[in-house]
């Protein structure tokens, strides 16, 4: 046996459940303590010993600040602070909805519709001939004009005289010939 007696495990022990009948009784109970508690705040309904304050009052304001006050415990008092990133909870109603406003994009489709502009206006100035590589190719494109003139003229000059060279050749073999 283990030092320090016997040490029974929660595994054998009977389970104790909760019948539907003590559960819908907690249910009510909760219930009516809610409803106690909204008549109680909102001006007692029946109890005609609690006087109902007017909304217009300024004895009231003064109590909402003082119970404020007192529910704040330590620096909270002297501090406040409100938790910028904190949203409030709004629902929107479909009636409130504004179709007719223009959507607010995000930042993605925001950047995705400017590098779009951008290479728009890029291509226009690129068939323009103003952007660095235009001018690089327009002057390639140039020296290769070029060239290919040089060559087309080396070629006609080539046929020229092979031609002549040709016809020269064959006076000499009629002449033979004869």
């Amino acid at each position: 046996m283990p030092k320090g007696g016997k040490k029974g495990s929660h595994k054998g022990r009977v389970r104790q459940y909760t019948s539907p009948e003590e559960i819908d009784a907690q249910i009510k109970a909760e219930k009516e303590k809610a409803q106690d508690e909204e008549f109680g705040e909102g001006g007692a309904a029946g109890d005609p010993t609690k006087e109902k304050k007017e909304p217009n009052s300024d004895d009231s304001d003064e109590d909402d600040d003082e119970d404020y006050q007192a529910k704040r415990k330590g620096v909270e008092g002297l501090i406040d602070i409100e938790n910028p990133n904190r949203l409030p909870q709004s629902s929107k109603k479909v009636t409130n909805i504004d179709l007719e406003r223009p959507k607010e994009l995000s930042r993605r489709e925001r950047e995705e519709i400017e590098k779009q502009k951008a290479k728009e206006r890029y291509m226009k100035m690129h068939l323009a001939g103003k952007t660095d590589q235009a001018k690089a190719d327009l002057a390639r494109l140039a020296i290769i004009r070029k060239q290919r003139e040089e060559a087309a003229k080396k070629k006609e000059e080539e046929k020229k005289l092979k031609d002549t060279t040709a016809t020269s050749t064959k006076g000499i073999q009629s002449m033979s010939l004869n």
